[in-house]
């Protein structure tokens, strides 16, 4: 079973994001459970979505205690909240932000986007408020590989409330750009 823990604030999309990444799986076959948890349910607040994948049917209905990935939205949410709780060397670190794979601290698999810029370049939000998790998606696709480019895509497209087409060509900017490697 593969677990990713999504962090994010209120209106970023984080919980968009686990279902989106929980369709592309499903549509490849694969087993899949995506929920949020919601602290405060306001505009800007801190909050945490999961997704599951399997090749087999999936019985446990917890948080994810253990990632084996952690896709942080926005990097102010990693200095008020311990994102990398229960992470090992083996788990993927995905960030959001025009940092090096490097300036990460943690000994994980990291990558890094800017998801930002791409959001703002498609138009995806505004310049103070962008919407990210569709580029997310892709950066996450490429990292670990858990689900395909196509697959990403088309589920982008398909649970993309607006901006469709301009939701997959940000999952694709971000797969095409993500940067991969280790902390030092």
């Amino acid at each position: 079973m593969f677990e990713i823990r999504f962090h994010g604030r209120g209106g970023q999309g984080a919980v968009t994001a686990s279902k989106i990444l929980a369709l592309a799986a499903f549509n490849e076959g694969k087993y899949v459970i995506s929920f949020p948890f919601f602290g405060t349910e306001r505009r800007g607040a801190p909050v945490t979505a999961f997704t599951r994948i399997d090749n087999e049917q999936i019985l446990l209905k917890t948080q994810i205690y253990e990632p084996d990935a952690v896709v942080i939205l926005d990097s102010y949410v990693m200095g008020s909240a311990d994102v990398t709780s229960g992470m090992d060397e083996d788990s993927f670190f995905i960030v959001n932000t025009d940092k090096d794979p490097s300036e990460l601290k943690g000994k994980y698999r990291n990558a890094t986007v800017d998801a930002t810029s791409i959001a703002i370049e498609r138009k995806l939000g505004d310049k103070t408020n962008p919407i990210i998790n569709t580029a997310m998606i892709g950066a996450f696709a490429k990292a670990t590989g858990i689900v395909s480019r196509e697959s990403a895509l088309v589920a982008v497209e398909e649970l993309s409330p607006r901006k469709k087409e301009e939701n997959a060509a940000a999952a694709g900017d971000a797969y095409d750009a993500v940067k991969i490697g280790w902390s030092s």
